[in-house]
C-alpha cells in the first residue's frame, strides 16, 4: 500500500511540476518591439550606386516591428542630388518617419522644399517616394516661383526638382504677358 501512495504522490508532483505559469507564458511568448536611438544622424541615401540624397536629423529612433521604420522627432534637413550629384531641392520640416519596406517618406510640421533657382514648396503634411523621386500630399500645398502664386486647396504632385507640379483645385496668380504667355 505505502508503494501505490509513493507511486500516485510521486505521479502527482510531476504533472504539478509540467503546469506553466500563465504570466510566465506571456513573457516568453509576447510580441517585443526593439527601438535604436542615435543622436547627431548624418546620413547618405544612395541608389544604384549614385547619391541621392543626405539627411541630418538632431534625434532618429529606428524600430524594428511588423513595419521597420525610422523616425525623426525634432526636425530634419534633407539635400537631394541629381544624377550629376548637384544638390538640386532640399527640405526642412519638424518631423519625419522613413518606413523602409516601402521606401517612403512621410514629413509633417512646417514642411518647406527649395530648389536651386529659389522656387518654394509649403505645406503642413507631405510623402517622399524614393524610388519615383516624386513629392505629395492630400493637404493644402503654396508653391511660390519667379513672378507665380499657386494654392492647391486638395492637395498636390511634384517632381523632387519642383520642375513639374500638378495642384488639386488650384487658385493662385500667375503673371504673364500682353499676348497671353506665361513669364517664366
Amino acid at each position: 500500500m505505502l508503494a501505490v501512495v509513493a507511486a500516485a504522490s510521486a505521479i502527482f508532483l510531476w504533472l504539478a511540476s509540467c503546469e506553466n505559469d500563465e504570466k510566465d507564458i506571456r513573457l516568453l511568448t509576447q510580441k517585443v518591439d526593439s527601438r535604436e536611438e542615435g543622436v547627431d544622424i548624418q546620413s547618405v541615401l544612395s541608389q544604384d550606386g549614385k547619391l541621392r540624397a543626405k539627411l541630418k536629423a538632431p534625434l532618429m529612433y529606428r524600430y524594428s516591428t511588423d513595419t521597420q521604420m525610422v523616425e525623426f522627432p525634432k526636425t530634419l534637413h534633407c539635400d537631394f542630388f541629381n544624377d550629376s550629384l548637384v544638390r538640386e531641392t532640399w527640405l526642412d520640416c519638424k518631423y519625419g518617419k522613413y518606413y523602409e519596406q516601402l521606401n517612403k517618406v512621410y514629413l509633417r510640421d512646417s514642411v518647406v522644399v527649395i530648389n536651386i533657382k529659389g522656387d518654394t514648396l509649403r505645406t503642413p503634411d507631405l510623402w517622399w517616394d524614393q524610388n519615383t523621386r516624386l513629392f505629395y500630399t492630400d493637404q493644402y500645398a503654396e508653391y511660390r516661383g519667379a513672378n507665380k502664386l499657386i494654392n492647391g486647396g486638395k492637395g498636390m504632385v511634384a517632381t523632387q526638382d519642383l520642375s513639374s507640379i500638378t495642384f488639386k483645385y488650384p487658385t493662385g496668380v500667375i503673371k504673364g504677358t500682353e499676348n497671353g504667355d506665361f513669364t517664366k
